[in-house]
């Protein structure tokens, strides 16, 4: 029989509360925090939050919270048994438990990891979506259901009892995500309370920051593997790649770990390593994922070792994304790219292409269409990236190359799927006609309309890998 992984929980308070506690945070920001921790000192114990399903809690709560993490080199493997969790709350069961320990004196931080869509608002603008659902109900009722209804409804009770605001720390891939945050909680404040917006605009802190770290979704045989790598049945672990950065803006609003301590980058201006990070990471990233997907490649890798995908992705860093990119201090970015292809090559890291290509709406914006702007601007063409767009548009089709269905996962799914005409000219004409994912500038561009509909075409009558490989760098 195996030996279950047990971990007696610790009473000692939170010092931060993480709503969206799923595989990426605990296998990228829960370490981290733990070993800022240890090498700092203070309690910085993490409360999760699930703002959705009672699995992740349900999973965790025998095993005392903990958990292992499973470093997946191309050399083997690597675990490490987590214990920084302090227990997880399932905020539909109890709302106000959620809001009370966010109100605690104790917890100083308030972390998210919710996906893009989480924010409630307009990815082209950036600004929170009055008549969102979830948004509606959260101005009306005290117990919300939205993070940003969360944040707001517990900076409230800390106001209302004296105590300081609490430090927001977006860890999610937006741009300026500290901003971006700050600015969607301020909506939504002055929708309630405008008083409330203004204390939260003088005295709360929404640093930015830029996450790095590539971690799949687990399946049971990845659990099995776990088990039998280290003898520990564990119903919650965790699988990520060995590369990771973290770098934030060092500007909160109370006491903090010690993460530069544990070697987490704290700088004045996150800006330039976010961009970096999205456009050739997340942007190529989510490239690869449409084009692999309708290619027929199930993972990040499979699609990697295509030297088609190769070698379109070695043009969109070369030719594409760097030219309009300001490097961070002591970064070099052709010296990155080098780097991200042997992440995304790593046989070892089995990121589903279909998993990255959920939300597409809502990460296209930052990942890819911001660059296709100012390339475009600047009277360069993009013809690479305009393909993965294009590459988007033919997946939320909801047929493959070979006419299979494809499961797709879009907060606009229904609506993307009435666009697709048999013209990809009209295709292409409604999709750009989506205020909410396409800037004014490439909705309002010819140029770029007509280049679309010419890579639309291609793929469909000539296919993705076709496709790739005529643009791939030789």
């Amino acid at each position: 029989m195996q030996k279950r992984l047990h971990h007696p929980p610790s009473e000692a308070p939170a010092g931060v509360v993480h709503l969206g506690l799923g595989a990426f945070f605990r296998g990228f920001g829960a370490p981290w925090i733990a070993e800022a921790m240890a090498a700092g000192g203070g309690e910085w114990g993490i409360l999760g939050v699930s703002l959705r399903s009672p699995d992740t809690r349900d999973r965790l709560r025998p095993q005392g919270w903990a958990y292992t993490a499973l470093e997946l080199a191309p050399e083997g493997a690597r675990a490490q048994v987590v214990t920084v969790l302090r227990g997880v709350l399932v905020a539909p069961e109890d709302p106000g438990a959620v809001l009370e320990a966010m109100a605690a004196p104790t917890t100083h931080i308030v972390s998210l990891t919710v996906t893009e869509k989480g924010y409630c608002h307009e990815p082209a603008t950036g600004r929170l979506q009055p008549d969102h659902p979830e948004i509606v109900h959260d101005i009306a009722h005290a117990q919300p259901v939205s993070a940003p209804g969360y944040l707001v409804r517990a900076l409230a009770l800390r106001r209302a009892r004296g105590l300081a605001p609490f430090t927001v720390l977006c860890c999610d891939n937006l741009p300026e995500n500290g901003r971006v945050l700050r600015g969607v909680v301020l909506d939504l404040a002055r929708l309630i309370d405008s008083g409330l917006a203004d204390w939260i605009a003088a005295e709360g802190a929404f640093p930015s920051t830029m996450v790095d770290r590539i971690v799949p979704a687990v399946t049971e045989a990845d659990r099995a593997r776990v088990a039998d790598l280290t003898g520990r049945a564990d119903a919650a672990p965790v699988l990520h790649e060995p590369f990771r950065q973290w770098v934030v803006e060092d500007s909160f609003c109370g006491p903090r770990p010690a993460l530069e301590a544990a070697g987490v980058q704290m700088v004045a201006d996150v800006t330039p390593f976010e961009h970096m990070k999205l456009r050739m990471l997340n942007g190529t990233h989510s490239s690869l994922a449409y084009l692999g997907y309708l290619a027929g490649h199930e993972t990040i890798a499979d699609t990697m070792a295509d030297p088609a995908f190769a070698g379109l992705v070695a043009r969109l860093w070369r030719d594409e994304i760097i030219p309009v990119l300001a490097p961070p201090p002591g970064e070099d970015l052709p010296a990155y790219a080098t780097a991200l292809a042997a992440r995304f090559a790593n046989p070892a890291i089995r990121h589903r292409t279909w998993q990255i290509a959920m939300d597409g709406s809502q990460k296209l914006p930052q990942r890819i269409l911001a660059t296709i702007a100012e390339t475009r601007a600047a009277g360069r063409p993009v013809p690479g990236l305009t393909l993965a767009v294009a590459a988007w548009m033919r997946y939320t089709s909801g047929r493959d190359e070979r006419g299979a269905q494809i499961d797709v996962r879009d907060p606009l799914a229904p609506r993307l799927a009435t666009l697709w005409q048999d013209d990809p000219r009209a295709t292409v004409a409604g999709f750009l006609g989506l205020a909410e994912v396409f800037p004014q500038a490439l909705r309002e561009d010819a140029g770029f309309a007509q280049d679309l509909a010419a890579a639309l075409d291609g793929l469909v009558t000539r296919g993705a890998r076709a496709m790739a490989e005529g643009l791939a760098d030789g």
